[in-house]
């Protein structure tokens, strides 16, 4: 019998993608100017206010406000009737210096026996059913709201009335043997203008609501959806057929929204973040943690590895867990679980040993092997961390603090390289 399967997704406007992306502004910031700087920042926002907390060993010194200021500016929060608005906002710091206890525990004569920052388990995920190896309902969630983004900010006279804010919700239908069958469900809710009002016609508030809803349903079936589908594969556009339930703004308005509607924090949005429910997460979050904290660094190595082992033919799906002891550089197990999906003749236990002989999981290995001591992160910090297109970008840090802006070229989302998969194929005998 078929089964539906559900993944969400969230705009950067979103309050919780908010305060990610100043976590890791701030985090990029001190890495540009200093590489071997330790961060732990957390974000909290909500009506007017800001508040930055967390801990930090560094040598550079950051003016955090404007940091925030320029990303709550670049997601488009700039209308004081937002009740957050870059420029006037109040922006608290309480970051203060890294525990010597903790910074103890991670440094090392040896760079390779760097320890790692904290005990905890992560998971690495990947699958066939989309062409970057992530499951097509979160792959699909985030494209809906990437390209409502897109509109917004580049082609506002398509939909006018769109605001920062907005989430998506897409639920498949699945054969038995886990192929996609069709899209069962699309749920958008975007923040909007109030751009019907009811003295418009004489029109009373309810009717005025429905005006306006009736307005973005259309335009969300008749140009979002049919942007987002002309992106995909001819195998993908099928599973869009005249069957889906639609509920776009399902409670009729959505005005108030972003951090005055709602106050979001740093690390709440952690299965947007990887595979929107699919595989397993161990419960650290990402963003505003330097790659020493392998809640992150390791996260993304077992993505790399469940991503080159599938891309390999290993199996058609795979899940990888590691887990580590803090101030310990090598990892207490690796994990591989391929759901009865495999190629090769060994089980998962000799395909997990194979894994651990290929990829060295040591904290600083990470670090190295996947260039992350660099700073790559503010745009790993909405529509997911996983999944993303590998890419080299030239980014300019300037600051009134230094006399010369620090420019920099970085490759974005390494871990998304199919860099290792000659050398699992060989591992494996696989040709």
């Amino acid at each position: 019998m078929s089964y539906l399967f559900t993944s969400e997704s969230v705009s950067e406007g979103h309050p919780d993608k908010v305060a990610d992306q100043i976590s890791d502004a701030l985090l990029d910031e001190f890495l540009a100017y200093d590489r071997d700087s330790k961060v732990a920042c957390e974000t909290l926002v909500t009506t007017g206010q800001v508040v930055l907390a967390g801990e930090v060993k560094s040598s550079a010194y950051v003016d955090v406000q404007e940091v925030a200021r320029s990303v709550i500016r670049k997601i488009g929060y700039t209308k004081s009737e937002y009740r957050f608005e870059a420029n006037s906002c109040g922006v608290l710091s309480a970051i203060h210096e890294q525990s010597g206890d903790i910074n103890r525990g991670v440094e090392r004569e040896d760079p390779y026996e760097q320890g790692a920052g904290d005990q905890g388990m992560m998971f690495g995920y990947a699958t066939v059913e989309t062409d970057n190896y992530m499951p097509l309902a979160l792959d699909l969630a985030h494209s809906l709201l990437l390209e409502l983004a897109g509109i917004r900010r580049n082609e506002p006279q398509v939909m006018p009335y769109l605001r920062p804010d907005a989430k998506s919700q897409v639920t498949i239908e699945y054969e038995d043997n886990g192929t996609p069958k069709r899209i069962d469900t699309i749920v958008i809710s975007t923040q909007h203008d109030e751009f019907i009002m009811p003295s418009d016609d004489g029109l009373s508030p309810a009717e005025a609501d429905k005006a306006m809803q009736g307005r973005i349903a259309s335009d969300v079936k008749n140009i979002l959806i049919p942007r987002v589908k002309a992106q995909y594969p001819d195998h993908v556009k099928a599973l869009f057929d005249e069957g889906i339930t639609y509920h776009v703004n399902p409670t009729g308005k959505f005005v108030i929204g972003g951090p005055h509607g709602d106050s979001g924090l740093t690390g709440r949005k952690i299965i947007v973040d990887t595979y929107g429910g699919k595989g397993a997460h161990g419960g650290g979050a990402f963003s505003g943690k330097d790659p020493s904290k392998v809640d992150r660094s390791a996260a993304y190595a077992a993505r790399h590895i469940a991503k080159n082992l599938v891309a390999a033919g290993v199996a058609d799906e795979v899940l990888v867990q590691v887990s580590y002891a803090i101030g310990v550089a090598k990892p207490m197990n690796i994990f591989v679980n391929t759901f009865g999906r495999s190629h090769v003749a060994m089980t998962d236990g000799e395909i997990a040993l194979k894994t651990g002989q290929l990829f060295d999981m040591r904290p600083k290995a990470i670090e190295e092997r996947l260039k992350l001591r660099n700073p790559i992160y503010l745009e790993t910090a909405s529509y997911g961390h996983m999944g993303r297109r590998p890419e080299v970008v030239t980014k300019v840090f300037a600051s009134r603090y230094n006399a010369q802006p620090v420019v920099v070229d970085v490759e974005l989302f390494t871990w998304e390289k199919l860099d290792y998969t000659d050398k699992v194929r060989e591992a494996f005998g696989l040709h």
